[in-house]
């Protein structure tokens, strides 16, 4: 029986390979055949360039479309390799290492519900590729995918799947490349305060917390060393500019900010923002938390994923790449018609139908546009409402 099993297996694993290469491949043509800018990528090789050069970091304005640089110091470090290669070779690396990235984060996202088989991987990814976040991250060269491998790496491992020492690792560097995974820091350290306060072991998420801080703080101090100008600037100044990222209207901004912004027909939400914001970051890493000293982690890494995505003042649609594991622990858990939900959301393009552009008619939507337009932020106020539903129950502290 076994001896028969073994070849059904493989041929099983062989058929879902081949149609993720297929899907891939033919992924690869429709990009190609958009003509794609990878207009992202290309700010980040002018950021590495800027850095090689030695000029003013966070006064450079790259593309036509004159972006600017908005990461910390660090990713322009890590970015300098990008000039080492000419453009068409370098958008071919970018699309071929993004799409291996996929891969891998679909296979941490199963491991994290707990259904890693390798056929699935194939299937899941052959389908994943094509949802919004996921192509719009290819379509312009992002590092959203690297960043959630990062973090689900540090997040989807148990005690005894590697050195202790390197537990925040993942994490601390994500924070290092970009603020928001942070919050997967904060989570862990709220967690273990709330574990000793009812009286549990709370030093494993501490522990946790520590190496995050120490990974991103080191991360930090070494572009700090490197770049002492742009440190200062970024992190005096530059770090409080929301509008350099962008237009708080624009219908790409899935974040509660942007869906306010269009809802009260004003770039500047303000205070009401805040207020919500708030609201939303204690309720949702409360929903978090609670899922997490359940022995409920994938709940939990989901929750914190849309919490940040929610509360960040400029969350991109292509930021929601989350929704790869969102769709897989809903599915896993039973929650069919949330996950098919949820899959119609991120792989209608629905926002796009909206009127968009330089002119912000985004300030002047109506009725059926904002709901088109609010549509991921949407998904995400639901699914933290059926996280805290579904993470309800017997209380309890797991070391």
């Amino acid at each position: 029986m076994s001896v028969i099993a073994i070849p059904e297996a493989r041929r099983s694993a062989s058929v879902a390979l081949g149609a993720c290469l297929f899907s891939f491949a033919a992924f690869w043509v429709a990009q190609r055949a958009a003509d794609v800018s990878m207009i992202d990528l290309m700010v980040y090789r002018a950021e590495g360039a800027t850095v090689r050069a030695g000029g003013d970091l966070y006064a450079l304005r790259a593309t036509p479309e004159h972006l600017p640089t908005t990461y910390p110091p660090f990713a322009a470090l890590l970015f300098t390799p990008l000039t080492l290669l000419d453009v068409p070779l370098l958008r071919a690396t970018a699309t071929a290492a993004n799409l291996a990235l996929l891969v891998g984060f679909v296979r941490l996202s199963l491991k994290l519900v707990g259904h890693a088989r390798v056929e699935s991987v194939w299937w899941v990814a052959a389908a994943a590729v094509w949802c919004e976040p996921v192509w719009t991250t290819l379509r312009y060269g992002q590092v959203n995918l690297l960043l959630a491998v990062l973090v689900l790496w540090d997040l989807s491992r148990r005690p005894g799947d590697g050195p202790a020492r390197w537990a925040g690792a993942g994490l601390g560097l994500a924070a290092a490349v970009k603020l928001t995974p942070a919050l997967f820091a904060v989570f862990l350290l709220v967690t273990g305060c709330v574990a000793r306060l009812r009286g549990g072991d709370g030093r494993p998420w501490l522990r946790h917390a520590r190496g995050a801080a120490a990974a991103f703080a080191g991360a930090t101090l070494l572009a700090a060393a490197v770049l002492p100008y742009d440190s200062w600037r970024f992190w005096t100044r530059m770090v409080f500019r929301m509008n350099r990222v962008g237009h708080a209207e624009e219908t790409a901004n899935q974040a509660l900010r942007g869906v306010l912004a269009r809802l009260l027909h004003t770039p500047v939400p303000g205070a009401l923002w805040a207020a919500l914001a708030a609201l939303v970051a204690v309720t949702g890493l409360s929903v978090a938390v609670l899922a997490e000293l359940r022995d409920r982690r994938a709940w939990a890494v989901a929750a914190c994923a849309v919490t940040a995505l929610l509360i960040s003042p400029v969350s991109w649609s292509h930021h929601w790449v989350w929704c790869v594991p969102l769709v897989l622990l809903l599915w896993t858990r039973g929650h069919r018609a949330a996950a098919l939900g949820t899959v119609l959301v991120f792989c209608s393009y629905a926002l796009w139908w909206v009127p968009h552009g330089p002119a912000r008619p985004e300030l002047h939507q109506g009725g059926v546009a904002l709901a088109l337009s609010g549509l991921y932020a949407g998904a995400g106020l639901v699914f933290l409402t059926l996280a805290g539903h579904r993470c309800r129950g017997p209380a309890g502290v797991r070391p």
